[in-house]
């Protein structure tokens, strides 16, 4: 079997990237997986010396079968980092897995995410594999099912469904608002994931996340997750970009393998209702909370 790369965005936080690095090489699959890591410059000259730490750290890293690292001269941020690297190692190599600098995985994480891709590699309508899952109750549903959202806390993908990203946030929002089905992007009216998509529109803030899973909505596409979760967060800290501090979403990552069996290819409706009533009950909700906390600060 040929496994997928890894791709790996650090910037300026040493020890979530040491975190992150350690759990990785603890999968038994990593010895035989070829790690990329895309290291952006510092945005200005208070971040330099953290970044040339994170840099210290990735040259001496091993346990992968390769690392290659790309050390940016210039600072691209998250967002246009995350989505120039995706895009050339996806056109390379047809799959991906994607983990960011502060996503803790279980020894299991590889070989899970693996398994997915190459079990639903020629199914079109599936088009994004998440190792994450949040912390509500999931004991009526399935070890594996299909919901609405693209978790990007550990994710794969392949070239054919990455092909669908579309950087345009002002086009999402005009596609989704002329489908007649905001309510559902919005997870039924649980998250205002539609906001945090006009807020890109309006340049009021610039993520990427939100326009995938805009771009795999309008393409009818399904996301695939685990009932346990193979990855956690540990970023939530306001030590990153975009996050500010909060343990609503803490997980436990599982300590147990997943042997992974075909599903239909249709939404859980369980999920769904879950997930809807979780966002619900998060008073304002996160995303909410982002846009605002922006909005404050550019005055708009």
């Amino acid at each position: 079997m040929k496994f997928a790369p890894i791709v790996l965005f650090t910037y300026n936080r040493p020890w979530h990237t040491k975190q992150t690095v350690e759990s990785l090489k603890r999968n038994d699959l990593a010895k035989d997986s070829e790690l990329y890591i895309f290291s952006d410059a510092p945005r200005s000259s208070s971040d330099v010396h953290k970044v040339e730490e994170v840099r210290g750290y990735l040259d001496a890293i091993d346990g992968f079968k390769s690392i290659s690292i790309v050390k940016r001269d210039s600072n691209f941020g998250l967002a246009k980092s995350i989505v120039s690297g995706v895009t050339q190692i996806v056109s390379e190599f047809e799959k991906v897995i994607v983990l960011e600098d502060d996503i803790v995985s279980s020894p299991y994480f590889l070989q899970y995410m693996n398994d997915a891709l190459n079990m639903y590699e020629n199914d079109e309508q599936v088009m994004h594999i998440s190792g994450h899952f949040f912390p509500v109750d999931t004991d009526s549903l399935p070890d594996t099912f299909f919901y609405g959202q693209a978790s990007c806390w550990g994710w794969a993908t392949w070239k054919r469904a990455w092909q669908h990203y579309n950087n345009d946030a002002l086009h999402l929002c005009r596609e989704i608002e002329g489908s007649g089905e905001r309510w559902k992007f919005n997870i039924d009216g649980g998250m205002s994931f539609f906001s945090t998509l006009k807020a890109n529109a309006k340049g009021q803030i610039n993520t990427w996340a939100v326009k995938w899973q805009a771009s795999i909505f309008l393409e009818n596409g399904l996301c695939l997750h685990p009932k346990m979760s193979f990855t956690r967060n540990i970023g939530l800290d306001s030590s990153g970009v975009h996050c500010s501090n909060t343990k609503v979403f803490d997980v436990n990552v599982t300590s147990h393998d997943l042997k992974l069996s075909r599903i239909n290819l249709e939404e859980s409706v369980k999920a769904r209702e879950i997930m809807k009533n979780f966002y619900k009950s998060i008073e304002p909700s996160f995303a909410t909370k982002l846009v605002n906390k922006i909005q404050m600060i550019i005055g708009k």
